[in-house]
Parts: C-alpha cells; structure tokens; sequence
C-alpha cells in the first residue's frame, strides 16, 4: 500500500487547508470543543453544513450523480484529516452519512429526489430508530410491528425506538420494522423513513450521565407511514441495515480526530503541574501512557488507509470495519481519560448548564477544557456501546476476519 500523497492530492489538501483557514468560523471551533456529547447541537453543526454545502462540499462521501463531490477515497481522506486537524465539529452523520447512502444505493427516484436534496440543504435532519428496549446488541430482535393496510398504500407502525440521537431536533427517522413476524427474525424487517411529525409520534428525553440530553426514546403509536416511504422491499430491512451499519462503522476515518485530540491532551499537559515541582508533561508515566495511546492512533489509521486503498480498487469495507470501530471506541475512551487525569481536580467539575459555548456559557471554574473534560469522559462511556459494543465487534471479527 503506498501511503505517499501524489501531487494533485498534494494540490487538493492545500485547497482545503485554505478553505478551513478562510471559512471555518471561530464560534463553531470554539463550540465544537466545548460540546461533550458525541455529536455537536444542531447550532454548530448545521451552520457548518450550511458553509461546506455553499462549497459543493458536504456531500463529500456521495456520487457526483446524487449531489455530491465525486471524489476518491484519498481525497476523502484528506478532507476528513485537515477538517480534524482544523478543529471542525463532526458533521451531521445519520443524515449525511448514513441514511443517505441507503437511499441512493437503494431507494427509488423519487426518494432520492425528495430527500437527497433535503439533507444537504438542512432541511431534514435525521435520528436513527434501531434499537430498542431489549433489542440493542442482538438487533434482530426488534419488535417495532408494521401491518400492512388492506389496500396497500401504507403501514400501520406500533413501537418503540431508544437511544435515539437527536430525536428532539429530527424531523425524518430511518427505522426498522417487523412486518412478519412468522419468518426467521433476520427475513421480517423492513426499511421505513418517518415523519416525526405524524400522528403518534412521541419523543421522551433521555439524560446522560453527564446530564446532556443527546438521546431519546421514541413511541410510536398507530403511526401511518406511506408504501413510498419503504426504502427497497418488505423484507429486506436486515440487508440495508448491515449496509448502514458497514458505513457508521467504516464509513469516517476516526484516527484523525483521535489525533487532534491527542495533541489537544499534550498541549494541557505541558501547562499542569506534576505535583513535584515539574510538567506534567515531563513525567516518565505520563510520557509512557501518550506514546502508548499515540502509538495505537497511528495503528489505526494504517488500519484505515489500508480499508481506504481497498475501496479505491472497489472493495466494499467489510468486517474490517469492526477492527476499526472496536480501536476506536477504545482510543476515544483512553485519551478522554488522559484528559481527565491531566487536569486533576480541576477536570472534575460537571457543570449542569448546556451548552457549554457562546454567551450564556457558564464561566469555567478553571478553564473552558476543564469544564468538558468530565462531561466528555462520561460521555464517551458509550462508544464502547453505540453502533455495536465491543464484544459484538470482537465476534464479528473472531467469525469473519480471523475465521474462528
């Protein structure tokens, strides 16, 4: 694998480190810091959706024949890395990233022509109903009921959906539905895009353990949902949602935010005391615990780049991806500890106030990377959960990688 930029996408990433320096705005840097949750508030995010999709440039993972950018893996890449080493806030994934190859893989032409569009103007943001109580990691074993109406023209939709991220602020969910319930558990799903605003539709907050409301639950309760709105046929819900799922769990490079956030580490540390009289930064176990954490980033994103190449030759991602996500959960959870340990007690303050960015801000105790640091250790928590836990990934990787 030859990992050595050629000199157009040397070109390439000097045009987008230009454009970040230009037309990423000090306030969406500032709050995409201060946000602890995985996934920045829509204020930040879809400002800076707004200025990338003005660029040509939001739809950077999609076909040019859909709306998006057309490029190659590298260039992906490369937008990806400079947007982290930038300090970009994440974009709006379960729009951008997840639904939207679904329906422009499998959808009709209506249904890219309505919601393509859609999500990269902003106009519909997204929540993702997968899980439900009691049908998280073994997922097919979901219970939400879809009955087909006599005529055809619609499903009846009954259940319940949580954990479901930003269900507050969506107005569209992609969800799966049992619509047979005889069949083997994996055969009866379907696919289906909901209003949020139909009848029936209901939104509980659910309060992390650093008290941001980032997930929710969702009841629905006789919900209609229109046959146009069934993306591919009854039945093969399981397929799109393995497809789904190899993109949220291979579909980004995370190895160059962990980065960013590495570095982020090392710079409070050169500033904290050691407790001796030295840095932090100088300590022997500290040193030893970076360079470990350093060490695995660059692991990772060899791991990456390796998918990448695969790609490019029109590989499709794989089970490698769980490789990818299970290192990742890991690395996020070890470097937001760092952070923590770094900042000793002046990291443990939880402040209740959200958000923690722009002018109603509480004032940080000690400084505004203290005040997210606890938040965002307690957040990360569930990166070993979300999207599949760890030890879902491990089997997956045990039966499909290594052939265990």
């Amino acid at each position: 694998m030859d990992i050595d930029l050629s000199p157009q996408d040397i070109a390439f990433r000097d045009e987008v480190r230009a454009f970040l320096a230009e037309n990423l705005p000090q306030a969406v840097k500032d709050g995409a810091a201060a946000s602890p949750t995985v996934f920045v508030e829509p204020d930040i995010g879809q400002h800076w959706n707004a200025v990338l999709n003005a660029r040509g440039w939001l739809g950077y993972q999609w076909p040019k024949e859909v709306g998006g950018t057309g490029w190659s893996p590298v260039q992906r890449y490369i937008f990806e890395k400079e947007c982290a080493l930038a300090g970009a806030p994440n974009l709006t994934v379960l729009g951008l990233k997840l639904v939207a190859p679904v329906i422009y893989t499998f959808g009709t032409p209506d249904q890219k022509q309505r919601y393509l569009p859609r999500i990269l103007s902003g106009e519909d943001y997204w929540c993702q109903g997968f899980s439900e109580p009691g049908s998280g990691s073994d997922l097919a074993s979901l219970q939400t009921r879809a009955v087909l109406s006599a005529d055809g023209s619609h499903y009846v939709v009954n259940g319940s959906k949580i954990w479901t991220t930003h269900a507050h602020w969506a107005n569209r969910m992609f969800t799966l539905v049992r619509t047979d319930p005889e069949v083997k558990k994996q055969a009866g799903i379907t696919f289906l895009l909901i209003d949020m605003a139909a009848p029936g539709v209901s939104v509980r907050p659910i309060l992390t353990l650093a008290g941001d409301h980032e997930v929710n639950q969702v009841f629905l309760e006789d919900v209609v949902v229109p046959v146009a709105d069934r993306v591919a046929e009854e039945g093969d819900g399981w397929k799109l949602a393995k497809f789904l799922l190899e993109n949220e769990r291979g579909g980004s490079c995370h190895a160059p935010k962990l980065s960013y956030d590495l570095e982020q580490v090392e710079l409070l540390a050169a500033e904290e005391a050691d407790g001796r009289g030295g840095r932090l930064a100088d300590d022997t176990d500290w040193k030893r615990r970076v360079a470990r954490a350093k060490l695995s980033v660059q692991a990772l994103e060899m791991i990456e780049l390796k998918i990448l190449a695969d790609v490019a030759k029109g590989r499709p991602p794989g089970p490698q991806t769980s490789l990818t996500k299970l290192l990742a959960s890991n690395l996020r959870q070890d470097i937001d500890l760092l952070a923590v340990d770094a900042l000793g007690t002046a990291g443990l303050q939880l402040d209740p106030v959200r958000p923690l960015y722009g002018d109603n801000a509480p004032p940080p105790v000690h400084s505004r990377a203290a005040q997210v640091a606890t938040a965002r250790y307690l957040n990360s928590r569930a990166w070993t959960i979300f999207g599949g836990t760890n030890e879902v990934q491990s089997s997956i990787i045990a039966k499909t990688v290594l052939g265990l």
